[in-house]
């Protein structure tokens, strides 16, 4: 049991670690050629112009003359060089950043995963190291990228997307900004050649930069940058001003499907209302770890480390009634709104046929709690 004063140690020494920690912004958007790093080196030749010790970690050009163009007069970090399977790769050198220690460092494609034996398996890993030595990065990432949007994309492109961040990495950026164009613009730079060669347009125009796509994609970066300024004026709200803190309780079960969804979705919402949550499974006497099938088992645990990277508490109960168990930790943890999948029934089946559904929609709406059923 942690007491006063021990509490108060711990909060400063807290202060203490993030006033020391870089600055962290990242640039969003809805996909490939918006112009992310084009803008990431114009802010590293502003910052060069005013004094500031700018570098390069790592800019991915793409080969585009535009961007190439302003890498002339940005001092440039070299990158290592790995062999891997027979092969030269390159890699962003962070251990070079952090010797070098400029104040502001340049670190693109945050997503991008690491050749085997790197230190991390993951550049966003890389960057928060760097911003644990105190040095400021600027990044950039594409709306597809993000963890909890993941059946989103797939649904909205046919494209599962396998490099991806942790949304608690957006969560750590000091500053996001959109890099917004209108669905013609970026379909006009596609056809010109501004974004890929001549011979993958057509196949790009075919699957990920169709119209409607990329008016969706649009739709969810905008989305994240607007949940992350709602982020940082709750914030600055005063003390004494009213609020109601949301509280996110979603209950999954061993269907792999829907726990998954469940736990995306219910990441996005607590995203979008900065709220704290948790993921509930119960299990039932059916779902006894000597009763569940091996495969079933192998799923619900990957369902909760995922829970646990996207930044839920995980709650792990044992009771043969369901109800009872999710109202009890409704009223301990004082949620707001529980999440729950979408019933394999017709929901008017359910209401009028399932006494547990039932049982939770009047318990609930007693104690004025929201209920989400998330398809």
């Amino acid at each position: 049991m942690t007491t006063g004063s021990e509490h108060s140690a711990e909060h400063f020494l807290e202060l203490i670690r993030r006033s020391k920690r870089g600055k962290f912004k990242i640039y969003i958007g809805m996909s490939a050629g918006v112009g992310k790093s084009y803008r990431m080196l114009q802010e590293a030749h502003a910052l060069l112009q005013n004094g500031i010790n700018v570098k390069v970690g790592y800019i991915e050009t793409h080969g585009r003359k535009e961007t190439h163009a302003l890498l002339e007069g940005l001092p440039v970090i070299p990158r290592r060089k790995v062999f891997y399977k027979g092969k030269e790769l390159e890699e962003m050198d962070a251990q070079a950043i952090i010797n070098q220690h400029p104040e502001v460092v340049l670190v693109d494609e945050l997503a991008h995963t690491n050749i085997p034996g790197s230190k991390n398996e993951k550049r966003w890993q890389d960057g928060l190291d760097i911003l644990e030595e105190g040095i400021n990065v600027i990044s950039a990432v594409n709306i597809q990228h993000i963890e909890s949007l993941n059946d989103v994309v797939k649904v909205v492109t046919g494209i599962e997307v396998t490099e991806r961040i942790p949304d608690s990495v957006l969560k750590q950026a000091d500053e996001v900004v959109n890099i917004d164009l209108t669905a013609d613009e970026l379909i006009d730079r596609l056809k010109a050649g501004k974004i890929y060669t001549k011979d993958k347009v057509e196949t790009a125009l075919n699957n990920f930069f169709r119209p409607e796509s990329i008016l969706q994609l649009r739709e969810l970066a905008l989305k994240e940058v607007a949940g992350q300024i709602e982020r940082k004026v709750e914030t600055e709200i005063p003390k004494g001003v009213s609020y109601r803190h949301e509280k996110i309780l979603a209950c999954i079960s061993s269907n792999e499907k829907t726990a998954r969804i469940v736990t995306r979705k219910a990441a996005r919402l607590a995203g979008y209302y900065n709220a704290q949550w948790f993921v509930l499974y119960i299990e039932t006497p059916r779902e006894s770890a000597d009763k569940i099938p091996l495969d079933k088992q192998r799923h619900l645990i990957n369902n909760l480390k995922l829970a646990t990277e996207l930044g839920a508490t995980v709650i792990r109960n044992t009771s043969d009634r369901i109800v009872n168990a999710i109202m009890a930790e409704v009223e301990a943890r004082s949620i707001t709104t529980v999440c729950i999948g979408k019933p394999h029934l017709n929901l008017l089946q359910v209401i009028l046929s399932t006494g547990v559904f039932n049982g939770l929609l009047k318990k609930l709406s007693q104690n004025n709690v929201d209920l989400i059923i998330l398809s």
